[in-house]
């Protein structure tokens, strides 16, 4: 009995370090990446930065919950669930895109490979790659 409690104990530690080790991760890279303030100042809206922040806080903590209880959700009609889906691929897409923007990745890779003049291209080869790889994880692999 005391070691059972004793193991309970010990994995709620444990959860809660692990879950406040990855929402700090997360938010931290939000910060680095200056999400909430080039956003507000992309679509001019500073009076709103708060609304910002709480959406953020929300969409966690609904997400959060959403996975400890297992919530399921159906989508019947097709082109709702695309929309779905092509929300999520931008939001993907654009948080890649912001990291690798601070991180100077495609820069300092196009000069140490020697491809400046083909930064460009090197871009839309990773957007097509991606894309590609996409449409065969969805079309044609099925685990």
């Amino acid at each position: 009995m005391l070691l059972q409690a004793v193991q309970a104990v010990c994995l709620a530690f444990l959860g809660l370090a692990g879950g406040t080790a990855v929402g700090a991760g997360v938010v931290a890279l939000f910060v680095v990446l200056d999400i909430v303030p080039r956003l507000s100042q992309l679509t001019r809206t500073y009076a709103k930065v708060h609304w910002y922040e709480g959406a953020m806080v929300a969409g966690s903590v609904f997400g959060t919950v959403a996975d400890f209880w297992n919530w399921k959700f159906y989508i019947a009609w097709k082109p709702a669930a695309a929309l779905v889906g092509l929300f999520n691929g931008i939001f993907v897409g654009m948080l890649a895109a912001a990291l690798t923007e601070v991180l100077n990745v495609l820069p300092i890779l196009a000069k140490r490979v020697g491809l400046q003049k083909y930064l460009f291209l090197l871009l839309l080869a990773m957007v097509f790659g991606k894309i590609a790889g996409s449409f065969y994880d969805w079309f044609i692999y099925h685990p």
